[in-house]
């Protein structure tokens, strides 16, 4: 039985981008371990032993999830916008659009890189934030679920950001000055309910707020906002995303010449 052309195109998107990831362990896999290892070692070990249990937990326990899901948004963030402005600047992208691929298998083929570079990072950080404290696994179900969610939604945010830029330097922008911003004010090293009522209210417009209670709540069983919100807002971005990555490809935006 002949294997269709998308099946085909996207088998070997993938295969070709986790050859990469592994090949160039060094730029994608290393640099998040060591990152996250210092987050670990400064925060959760050295100034995370002078600060109070927080809801019942030890510091460095509250933070090593929202560690892990800073390490996920990046990876996933930064492979899909790298691969496709790559593939923009030496016009292998032309080549795909003409390709009997359909657009849904094009896109697919660089959100799985992201997904894939995410959960080996993911996967990594877990294995070095074990040397620094033991993991507590309140629902490995929604772990899982936040953090497939939360990479899908990053890697879409990255290919939207890879058709936009117009060079190398414009690629880092949206990482440096939106994500890490946002990251660190997401809950990642306090709980919202610490914050005065009306930081407390803006922090809720933060969509990595959720995000980072999602997966906390999957380990520790706490979070500051409802799981049923948390998951809304990470579906309804996620699908947002989506639609306008299509969109954005059946126009050609920032695409074709």
């Amino acid at each position: 039985m002949q294997r269709s052309p998308a099946l085909i195109g996207y088998y070997t998107m993938v295969r070709k981008d986790f050859v990469r990831i592994v090949r160039i362990w060094s730029q994608t896999l290393l640099p998040p371990v060591i990152t996250m290892s210092l987050y670990f070692a400064i925060f959760g070990t050295f100034i995370g032993s002078q600060v109070e249990a927080i809801q019942g937990f030890p510091y460095i326990q509250f933070i090593v999830p929202g560690l892990l899901m800073m390490a996920v948004i990046t990876a996933a963030y930064m492979n899909t916008v790298s691969t496709f402005y790559f593939a923009k600047w030496i016009r292998t992208i032309d080549e795909l659009l003409v390709s009997p691929m359909p657009t849904w298998a094009v896109i697919a083929g660089f959100v799985s890189g992201g997904l894939m570079r995410a959960f080996l990072v993911g996967t990594l950080v877990v294995i070095v934030s074990l040397f620094f404290t033991h993991l507590v696994i309140f629902n490995v179900f929604i772990i899982f679920a936040a953090a497939f969610l939360t990479a899908l939604l990053f890697s879409f945010a990255g290919l939207v950001n890879g058709i936009f830029a117009k060079s190398f330097d414009a690629v880092n922008i949206v990482p440096t000055f939106v994500l890490t911003p946002l990251t660190y004010l997401g809950g990642v090293f306090y709980s919202i309910e610490q914050l005065p009522p009306l930081f407390r209210t803006l922090s809720l417009f933060n969509p990595i707020l959720y995000m980072v209670n999602a997966f906390r709540y999957g380990f520790l069983g706490i979070s500051d906002v409802s799981m049923l919100v948390a998951f809304s807002v990470m579906g309804g971005l996620t699908v947002v995303f989506f639609g306008l990555t299509l969109f954005l490809f059946i126009r050609g935006v920032g695409v074709k010449s």
